[in-house]
């Protein structure tokens, strides 16, 4: 990794610092949850509308159309153009209902 000054002490590397978010996928077929890799201090919203094509997802859980663990994987890559919606989870009430 390489990192370059600036005069005023600030400074450049080519990696990007992305955060998780926790989140709830809907494909043409299936539910996916997981957490999604997002730029520090963006939403969920830009990294749909980056020119990247896939969306970078861990920790990921496909549900079929019954609700129940299709497969599961530590990490996954969706498709951007098979999101149907996209929204965060709220963990505290993850498979409540009502």
């Amino acid at each position: 990794m390489s990192i370059e000054y600036d005069e005023k002490g600030k400074y450049y590397t080519n990696v990007v610092s992305k955060i998780t978010v926790s989140s709830i996928l809907q494909t043409n077929t299936h539910l996916i949850r997981g957490l999604v890799h997002i730029r520090q201090g963006e939403r969920l919203k830009d990294e749909l509308e980056n020119e990247e094509s896939y969306v970078a997802v861990t920790n990921a859980s496909v549900y079929d159309a019954n609700g129940k663990v299709a497969y599961s994987s530590p990490f996954m890559a969706v498709n951007k153009s098979q999101i149907v919606w996209i929204m965060p989870a709220d963990d505290n009430q993850a498979g409540e209902s009502g």
